[in-house]
C-alpha cells in the first residue's frame, strides 16, 4: 500500500508508524522499514522509547530516518503517576541510542498545567537535551480532554480528569523557556 501511496508524499512525506507502542513489533518493523528504504520512502517512528533491544537497535541505526521521542516526564514520580509504569530512565537510554547513532530525533511533550508543564521540568527538560546534536525540534502537545469518554467506554479510570487544559499564556511561558534550549519550538 504504501508503494503505491509513493507519488502523494512529496519530497517530504513517507511512512510513520504509532500507535500504541509500535516497537513491541520492532521485529516485524525491520523487514518492512528496510523495504520502505529500498524504494526511497523515508521511515519515521513515534514511540515512547520503552522498548530497546538488537530489533529495536537494527531498525533505529539502519531503517529509521526520523524517530519522534515521547518524553512523559522527568522526575520518576511524575512519570509513574502518569504511565503507571517505573524507570522513566528507559526513555532516556534510548534518547542516548539515537543521539549515537547521529540519526534525527524530534521530541515531543505533552504540556499538563501543574502536572508537565512546570518551569523547572521545562528547564530540566532543555539542561538535559541541550548538548543533542540529533534533536531537530520539540514539539508541544497542548493538554485537551477530547478523549476522555473513550476511556469512560471502556470502564477504565481516567487519572486526569481533573485536570485543567493550558491558557495561552502558560503555553507562550512554555515555549519561551524551552527556545533557550531547542533550535525549534513548535507548538501543535
Amino acid at each position: 500500500m504504501a508503494l503505491n501511496m509513493k507519488p502523494y508524499f512529496g519530497k517530504k512525506g513517507g511512512v510513520t508508524v504509532s500507535g500504541g507502542e509500535p516497537l513491541l513489533q520492532s521485529k516485524e518493523l525491520v523487514p518492512f522499514f528496510k523495504r520502505l528504504k529500498e524504494e526511497g520512502i523515508h521511515t519515521n517512528i513515534d514511540t515512547n522509547g520503552r522498548i530497546l533491544n538488537h530489533f529495536t537497535e537494527d531498525l533505529l541505526d539502519t531503517y529509521a530516518d526520523l524517530v519522534m521521542l515521547d518524553i512523559k516526564h522527568m522526575t520518576e514520580t511524575g512519570y509513574e503517576a502518569l504511565t503507571g509504569k517505573r524507570n522513566k530512565d528507559t526513555t532516556f537510554t534510548f534518547a542516548k541510542h539515537r543521539e549515537a547513532s547521529g540519526k534525527k530525533m524530534w521530541l515531543r511533550y505533552v504540556l499538563i498545567p501543574e502536572v508537565t508543564n512546570k518551569p523547572e521540568l521545562l528547564h530540566q527538560m532543555g539542561t538535559y537535551f541541550k548538548d543533542y546534536k540529533t534533536i531537530e525540534k520539540i514539539e508541544l502537545q497542548s493538554y485537551h480532554k477530547l478523549g476522555i469518554h473513550k476511556w469512560e467506554a471502556l470502564g477504565w479510570d481516567y487519572k486526569l480528569k481533573d485536570a485543567r487544559e493550558n491558557t495561552e499564556e502558560e503555553i507562550d511561558a512554555a515555549v519561551e523557556i524551552l527556545k533557550n534550549y531547542f533550535k525549534e519550538v513548535k507548538v501543535n
